[in-house]
């Protein structure tokens, strides 16, 4: 009575007697009288008394004097603590039914003069665990508590814990995994003649059909890492990117299909970058057209976009019939006479640092000369991994590739500047399936070449009458790729849609920090729930079991006519949420940030309290970092939306939505869904 009247908050205690009282004392000499019946031994670890508040001696603990004064003196807790804390000991283990230890001791090393508060928060390795918990099954509880001691490098003796268990061994890192399904060789094609179509016949191109009412053929196909792994092997500034040698493989195969025999033009107008899971349709156009010419555009996006996402062109051109005649070089002699060798060492390494990156299967590049007339000359051969598949190609990418990768000593750039193919001209397949190439090289501008490339004995490959290429810079490429995965991935927004099955609650008991501006606890006492008021989070934890769901209404409101700023706001809300997360007494509630107008829920809506907004996104933030613990509920200002909360909480919370808007009595979830994009901005 005397505290109460002195302002000081009181609560009775629920124990059977009043220890370390003095009505304790008529029981003093029965209990000193039994104590000296006991046998006692010395202490096999050091204890910390809390009657003296220091480490006990083994002639404190063995006298029965010792325990007669525990029971009439003053328990010094807090004494104890910092005497642990200050002699280095930084992990605290509560055996007891509950928490309730674990939480006092975090209010004495945070109100120790030599910890300061923020120490437990910011780096200090200190952690108290409690072994069990109230409400919780106890083998879970002290295996939590185990666990959260052992990353905290407490040794635990796991054999005596678990006797049967066994170590196994876990990934070093989150994603690493291990795939166990055969890789395929290529392109799997099932029955297209059931679908009407007709097998491409093509590791990239898996189905070609006819156009109705024209001569235009389209031909299809499917691109990923895991049905044609060896693209992995050609990245461009990190991202693997399909080789401009495989879209000219697709122009000529394209060719081929409509009896034409030669790609006058092919331009690649984007690179398409290939994620690690992802898969992309491929569609390769050839237009109806005037004999002997025909457009052909290649296109690609997600297998699995919608049917609305628009199709993104990376390589348009004409088909021509009867292309143009080259002589073959004369290879009989090789290395030509008269010629001097490149030496290779250190190229990969170059183009590696100026953005190319090459795997084993594009390094195909084994010798090259200079002539007397400047040609490059050149050998390439297909490596081992895809050497068996070259059969299947007119021109496998990467051998291709490989050959023209001796560009780099032709003159055209005396930079280390990024350079890659932009746009073939006269380019024809002589013949198919190689797997060695003999490539001769001829500048014929400031940034093309002329190629052809005969085989092993000198017959007739392949030609081009003219490649240029450009220099890319990274911030080029980044444009250019669209910064982002296959196809341009679609933007994507939130969007709020209504909880569908979520049933009303009955109306639980609910703790409201205050002050309440928006009339939560009124609204709940109103609705037949009990909602008690609190000044804050310690005013709070003192008032004995905290119940399931504390709400915290943030407001920007003026108060006496000033309204707080977003960076007041949020910082009030930041020290609630610390004080939150630290007390262990909370461990079992979760906090309901109410606001009301910060985030705009509808399609015409607008947010309205924006230092409210700013609020939400740090709660997001802690969201991440402790997963149950904060829960957002944003209000408008219909005063069916307190009343329907008051109903639905209970299943909110039931739902574990982190955040949720309530409109009109309707509850409404964020989910993500594509963003559509006008036509002049893909």
């Amino acid at each position: 009575a005397v505290l109460e009247e002195r302002g000081v908050r009181t609560k009775r205690l629920r124990v059977s007697h009043a220890f370390h009282s003095p009505l304790m004392d008529p029981m003093l000499e029965d209990f000193r009288a039994l104590a000296g019946t006991l046998t006692y031994d010395q202490p096999r670890i050091a204890i910390v008394s809390t009657l003296t508040g220091e480490q006990a001696t083994a002639e404190q603990l063995c006298s029965p004097d010792y325990w007669v004064d525990q029971v009439r003196g003053a328990v010094r807790f807090a004494d104890g603590v910092r005497v642990l804390h200050a002699r280095g000991v930084r992990a605290y283990l509560e055996l007891g039914p509950d928490g309730v230890l674990t939480a006092m001791a975090q209010d004495t090393l945070a109100a120790d003069p030599d910890q300061p508060a923020e120490d437990l928060l910011t780096g200090s390795d200190a952690v108290l665990v409690p072994v069990l918990r109230r409400g919780r099954d106890e083998e879970p509880a002290i295996m939590s508590a185990l666990a959260e001691l052992h990353v905290h490098g407490v040794v635990v003796d796991w054999p005596a814990v678990i006797p049967s268990g066994r170590r196994v061994e876990l990934p070093t890192y989150a994603f690493q995994r291990q795939r166990l399904w055969p890789d395929g060789a290529g392109s799997r094609v099932g029955n297209v003649v059931a679908a009407g179509l007709i097998s491409a016949g093509h590791p990239l191109l898996g189905a070609a059909v006819g156009l109705a009412g024209s001569d235009g053929v389209l031909l299809t196909g499917r691109l990923s890492l895991r049905s044609h792994p060896w693209l992995a092997d050609y990245a461009v500034m990190g991202s693997v990117v399909v080789p401009g040698s495989a879209f000219v493989e697709l122009a000529v195969r394209a060719a081929d299909q409509v009896g034409f025999d030669a790609v006058e033009e092919l331009t690649l107008t984007a690179p398409l970058v290939l994620g690690e899971d992802d898969a992309v349709a491929v569609q390769v156009w050839v237009a109806a057209g005037e004999s002997g010419r025909r457009a052909v555009s290649i296109y690609a996006r997600p297998v699995e976009a919608a049917d609305e996402e628009t199709w993104v062109e990376y390589a348009t051109g004409v088909l021509v019939s009867g292309g143009p005649a080259v002589a073959p070089f004369d290879a009989a002699v090789w290395p030509p006479q008269g010629a001097s060798v490149i030496e290779l060492d250190g190229l990969y390494e170059r183009l590696a640092d100026g953005g190319l990156s090459y795997g084993p299967v594009f390094q195909g590049l084994r010798a090259a000369w200079r002539g007397a007339d400047g040609a490059v000359f050149a050998e390439a051969v297909l490596p081992e991994e895809v050497e068996s598949s070259a059969g299947s190609f007119g021109m496998h990418p990467a051998l291709l590739d490989a050959a023209l990768h001796a560009v780099a000593f032709a003159g055209l750039s005396d930079s280390d500047d990024l350079v890659l193919p932009f746009s073939w001209g006269g380019v024809c397949l002589h013949a198919g399936s190689a797997s060695v190439l003999r490539v001769r090289l001829v500048r014929t501008g400031d940034d093309s070449v002329s190629v052809s490339a005969v085989d092993a004995v000198g017959a007739m490959v392949f030609s081009a009458r003219s490649l240029v290429l450009r220099r890319v810079s990274a911030d080029q490429f980044a444009v250019a790729s669209g910064g982002r995965g296959v196809g341009r991935d679609p933007l994507f927004g939130v969007e709020w849609t209504p909880l569908a099955e979520l049933a009303a609650a009955e109306v639980s008991p609910v703790a409201v920090l205050g002050p309440d501006r928006l009339g939560v606890a009124a609204a709940w006492e109103a609705a037949g729930g009990s909602a008690q008021v609190h000044a804050d989070v310690a005013s709070l934890a003192e008032t004995g079991p905290v119940p399931g769901a504390v709400l915290a209404e943030v407001v920007s409101d003026p108060v006496d006519g000033v309204a707080e700023s977003a960076h007041e706001l949020t910082a009030r809300v930041l020290a609630v949420a610390q004080e939150w997360l630290a007390d262990d007494r909370f461990a079992d509630s979760r906090l309901v940030v109410v606001t009301r107008g910060a985030v705009a829920a509808g399609d015409d809506e607008v947010v309205t309290d924006l230092a409210a907004a700013a609020v939400r996104g740090l709660v997001r933030s802690a969201q991440s970092e402790n997963p149950g613990r904060f829960v957002l509920v944003d209000l408008d200002d219909q005063e069916s939306s307190l009343q329907a909360l008051c109903g639905v909480l209970g299943s909110v919370l039931a739902s574990g939505e982190p955040q949720v808007a309530v409109r009109g009595g309707e509850v409404r979830v964020a989910r993500l869904a594509r963003v559509a994009l006008a036509e002049e901005a893909v």
